[in-house]
């Protein structure tokens, strides 16, 4: 029995996180059998999702996750590619998950006004005399993550610039191809896709949102992925006031 936890579709996204959209794409990749559930973070040593429950071992982290199973089955989500197509695929995860991840979040949880309407929602369970508190420490926290990472010193139009120049890098990658690297999905696509998703939604006001959308290369990835790996929403009602 395989089980991945994190969250279903939030926030006009087929989950809130996307790291738990790119494990999910990458078992389906490989051809797993898995149900999903809600994460619990209190259940694990890292306090993130998503995670995994496979045969009595707990695995943290989607790129672990994925290696984890990549060993077990024997498979390789970038078989096909040559060294250096492997290379820039990994590279690409990277970007994507650099400035382009942690301005998602800047944008979602610093912003009081996407703040109130989308994160907050995390806390509802949290004691009424207490949640304004919790929420504004959590905050300060993840600014402050920010801040120390480099990141946050930048303005807010320094920090757009360097997500579009990420945007920019992997619209010209993908070109006419259906995927990163050719005709079908690799490892990449589950990272960049999600990403992409993430930014896109129109849930949230942020600028990223136009800065994806306004490439149509992007647009139809975007849409292909959802439509092959996303598209049927599996997941089980939050416990939460939504």
């Amino acid at each position: 029995m395989t089980t991945l936890y994190g969250w279903g579709p939030m926030f006009g996204c087929p989950s809130a996180s996307p790291y738990v959209m790119k494990s999910e794409i990458q078992l389906q990749m490989l051809g797993i059998d898995f149900d999903r559930a809600i994460a619990d973070l209190e259940s694990v040593s890292k306090h993130k999702a998503p995670y995994v429950h496979d045969e009595g071992k707990v695995i943290e982290d989607s790129n672990f996750i994925r290696a984890y199973f990549e060993e077990k089955l024997g498979k390789r989500l970038t078989a096909g590619l040559s060294e250096r197509e492997e290379a820039a695929s990994w590279s690409f995860e990277r970007m994507a998950e650099g400035h382009l991840a942690a301005l998602i979040m800047m944008e979602r949880w610093l912003k009081e006004a996407n703040f109130n309407k989308g994160p907050r929602l995390f806390f509802e369970d949290a004691p009424p005399h207490m949640r304004d508190e919790i929420c504004k420490t959590v905050r300060q926290e993840l600014e402050q993550t920010q801040i120390g990472a480099g990141f946050g010193r930048h303005s807010h139009e320094e920090r757009l610039q360097l997500a579009n120049w990420d945007i920019e890098a992997i619209a010209l990658q993908l070109g006419a191809r259906d995927f990163l690297f050719g005709d079908w999905p690799t490892a990449a696509d589950a990272s960049v896709a999600s990403m992409l998703i993430s930014a896109a939604t129109p849930y949230f006001d942020t600028p990223l949102a136009q800065m994806v959308r306004r490439h149509d290369n992007l647009e139809a990835y975007m849409e292909r992925m959802t439509e092959t790996f996303l598209a049927e929403d599996k997941w089980p009602e939050m416990e939460m006031a939504l």
